[in-house]
């Protein structure tokens, strides 16, 4: 059987693989096309499989905003290694896939993972078939569908973090602004609830008893421990939940200040940070 040139060009064309990898794979196939592109995605699966440990610390973040700024997407398509995260097919399939968001509004990752694309495979297969030409694990290691009266992204230069901030009772005022300062803020300061109620519990318990081994490190009384590790943990609060901390551009105000000075009333409803790495 002769596979030609121009045979493995074909090949290359329709599916984006390597010479040498299209070449092996019509060979395998005896030359049958269909056979071949198969064998190339099934490479795609042993490769991902082989990979599935590793860690993604690259990629790229890419955001949508709604027209009249009620809802946003974000998404997360990570890769092992920065140079992947420049390739041209890397990003151009993060766009296809921010894009079939939008355009079917998937409201989780499962249903984005099993959306199709205009080359009728889903999402989840063209990843693994882009994990098959270039040999690394890519994964969508975030994705969210946020809703609100006025929803405000902001990503970071390198879009490896973003932060999106849902308002309610804004008044009909544009809040585009003070929504950016307020996603900065949560890029910048990773606050781990809205306010002191948000926190998961486990987060709570877990600083209590380390407020309390810290004070009896000390040489605190025991009695103490318990009214000491409190107050580590309104400490903790402060810092550590968005409406308590400091509003990184001013320190004289909290964010629960810096929106109601803003419009009398305002809300944040919730907020999401993402980041690569």
């Amino acid at each position: 059987m002769n596979i030609t040139a121009a045979d493995v060009n074909k090949l290359r064309q329709l599916t984006g693989a390597g010479m040498m990898d299209c070449k092996k794979a019509l060979t395998e196939a005896e030359g049958d096309f269909d056979k071949a592109v198969e064998v190339l995605r099934k490479a795609g699966q042993k490769v991902a499989a082989k990979r599935a440990d590793n860690e993604t610390s690259e990629g790229v973040i890419l955001v949508d905003v709604s027209e009249g700024g009620k809802s946003a997407i974000v998404l997360a398509l990570a890769c092992e290694t920065e140079p992947v995260s420049n390739v041209e097919n890397f990003k151009t399939l993060a766009d296809q896939i921010l894009q079939a968001a939008v355009k079917n509004q998937a409201k989780d990752k499962e249903a984005l993972l099993a959306l199709a694309l205009e080359n009728g495979q889903s999402v989840q297969e063209n990843i693994t078939e882009l994990i098959g030409k270039i040999g690394e694990k890519i994964v969508v290691s975030s994705y969210e569908f946020i809703e609100g009266e006025q929803v405000v992204a902001y990503i970071h230069s390198n879009k490896k973090a973003a932060g999106i901030i849902s308002f309610a009772n804004t008044g009909g005022a544009d809040v585009n602004e003070l929504g950016r300062d307020v996603a900065m803020q949560v890029v910048a300061m990773k606050p781990v609830g809205l306010d002191k109620e948000d926190v998961d519990p486990t987060i709570v318990e877990k600083e209590i008893e380390i407020g309390k081994d810290q004070a009896r490190q000390e040489g605190k009384p025991e009695a103490m421990l318990e009214k000491i590790a409190m107050g580590k943990l309104n400490k903790f609060y402060k810092e550590n939940t968005l409406l308590n901390q400091e509003f990184v551009k001013d320190g004289s105000m909290t964010i629960a200040q810096l929106i109601e000075k803003t419009v009398k009333g305002l809300k944040i409803t919730s907020f999401k940070r993402i980041v690569i790495g």
